[in-house]
């Protein structure tokens, strides 16, 4: 963007990834002001809006709805006189302000189960995010390759994770949930052992032998850490896990159940309406049926 440039996003999306590479910007949100610096990088939880500006002051001139579609204030579609070529728009040239913008449509569970450990707004200076990873996702950004796309969703994910693991580094105090679980040693053997085997028939008193400690010493220790006691925290990872499953339409309730630890169908279904308020089966009609339909 040249100078003198004002973007209002309102597309609802669930989580976006800013990461300012040339010139200076400030992102505006909830009555917050931010000013991101060359190699700063921004995660912005939805689905509220937020500005993007070179003068927090400035109204916008562009409004970004969902689906990316771009407008004035007034409401005229201006996508196509802002394209500067594959994947990339604006009004500027190389040397005025330029961003990546990475920004995560969907409502996972499991994505929402990481974000949610993070404030509204979570900016990480410079040198917190290797500027190689921001160098590979620009060229991938604007080539054309035989998979780009797929390169361009894992380069983004690594900037993500990368930015995630920054900030909690950064914010000690501000930590929650399974995120601040992974500062404490025994928490996050804990935790390692329920994200990597959530079939395994765990039980407090199976966890707490396997890490040679008491039960009331790893419930204590799980609880002030991350907010809930073990068994919990792993019911909840388990029918986090089934949600995500249940895009596959190859995968059975019965196939499901096994992968996350329930021993059938029934118990898996149980559990999984008194937390959705739905059957997986009515949860992926609605989560994926119909948004597959919609999106053909």
């Amino acid at each position: 963007m040249k100078p003198g440039w004002s973007i209002q996003v309102q597309d609802r999306a669930p989580l976006t990834v800013i990461a300012m590479i040339s010139a200076s910007g400030w992102l505006i949100a909830d009555g917050q002001q931010y000013r991101l610096e060359p190699g700063d990088v921004a995660l912005v939880r939805g689905p509220g809006p937020y500005r993007m500006s070179d003068d927090p002051t400035r109204e916008p001139d562009v409004v970004i709805h969902p689906h990316q579609e771009c407008t004035t204030p007034s409401g005229e579609k201006i996508s196509l006189n802002l394209s500067q070529g594959v994947r990339s728009w604006g009004t500027g040239t190389i040397g005025d302000a330029m961003m990546l913008i990475g920004t995560y449509d969907t409502d996972a569970e499991v994505t929402a189960a990481v974000t949610s450990t993070l404030p509204r707004i979570a900016v990480v200076p410079v040198g917190n995010v290797d500027a190689s990873i921001l160098g590979v996702l620009g060229r991938e950004i604007a080539s054309n390759a035989p998979g780009q796309g797929s390169v361009i969703d894992r380069l983004l994910d690594v900037v993500l994770v990368h930015a995630v693991r920054a900030w909690s580094h950064l914010n000690p105090r501000s930590l929650r949930g399974w995120i601040a679980g992974t500062t404490d040693p025994l928490t996050a053997r804990a935790l390692e052992l329920f994200h990597s085997t959530p079939a395994e028939p765990w039980t407090l008193e199976t966890v707490a032998g396997r890490l040679h400690v008491s039960r009331a010493t790893l419930a204590t220790r799980f609880r002030a850490n991350v907010g809930e006691p073990p068994m919990t925290y792993l019911t909840n990872w388990r029918l986090l896990l089934a949600s995500e499953l249940l895009a596959d339409a190859e995968l059975t309730t019965a196939h499901i159940a096994a992968k996350v630890g329930y021993g059938s169908p029934y118990a898996l279904s149980t559990a999984f309406k008194r937390r959705y308020g739905a059957s997986p089966t009515a949860y992926r009609r609605s989560k994926f049926t119909l948004h597959t339909t919609a999106t053909a």
